[in-house]
């Protein structure tokens, strides 16, 4: 059977991806560090409309984390694999350069940049086995144009981005795609400290997204109706960005 992998699903963006995987008819799971009440919630809205899902915890950036769990999923569903990957574990850490911390960029670039590294390529090859997979990398506009206050996170997409591009062309003969989902403002726990008001007006379509609308497209990256698409970037911004 294939399953689908949501790294950081508990809440959010990933808990809005691992809910709309779920009605592909893939069994979700649903990584978590720490909120086990959150990621056991999000199990819960999935089999509460007919869908399948396991909470799994490891911190995506302790290579020896990601290991082990995924080593124990593994043997425990020996005729199972891993056939979906959406990589969307991440934090913010906003600072300006200046005044940055050794432990903010460390942090950010331990979460995001390291943590696509250790989770795909635990994962890789079982798809290169199988002959097909899916991964779906969540960056963000700052990966894409920059942003003041985000040098780590702005990094930290950015290299994720030159990471998909790369990957792509490593894995498309054995039928795997990678591709990458930046969103701009989404309403979620990330951004409720920022100024909506303030931010809303830079907005052609004068609103934040919603986290359902990024899941709308990495549910479609991750679907067969995108099997000729690999190597992109998709923006969803509301036009902020073009």
């Amino acid at each position: 059977m294939k399953y689908a992998l949501i790294t950081g699903g508990s809440r959010g963006i990933g808990k809005a991806v691992g809910i709309e995987i779920s009605k592909m008819g893939y069994p979700v799971i649903i990584n978590y560090c720490s909120n086990k009440q959150a990621a056991n919630e999000t199990c819960e809205i999935i089999k509460s409309q007919g869908g399948e899902a396991e909470a799994l915890q490891f911190d995506v950036s302790n290579v020896e984390e990601v290991d082990n769990a995924i080593m124990k999923w593994q043997e425990s569903h020996p005729d199972d694999y891993i056939a979906v990957l959406v990589n969307n574990a991440g934090v913010r850490e906003d600072t300006m350069l200046m005044w940055m911390k050794n432990e903010q960029w460390e942090n950010i670039i331990g979460i995001h940049l390291n943590g696509f590294f250790y989770v795909t390529r635990r994962i890789i090859k079982d798809m290169l086995v199988n002959k097909y997979g899916r991964v779906v990398n969540i960056v963000s506009l700052s990966g894409i144009k920059g942003l003041p206050g985000q040098t780590n996170y702005s990094a930290a997409k950015a290299g994720i981005i030159g990471a998909t591009k790369a990957l792509a062309q490593e894995v498309g003969r054995k039928g795997v795609t990678v591709n990458a989902v930046a969103p701009g403002f989404i309403a979620t726990d990330m951004t409720k400290e920022l100024d909506e008001k303030t931010l809303k007006e830079l907005i052609p379509l004068r609103r934040f997204g919603k986290p359902e609308e990024v899941a709308y497209v990495a549910a479609f990256l991750a679907s067969d109706k995108a099997a000729y698409i690999t190597g992109e970037v998709i923006s969803i911004n509301g036009g902020l960005y073009t």
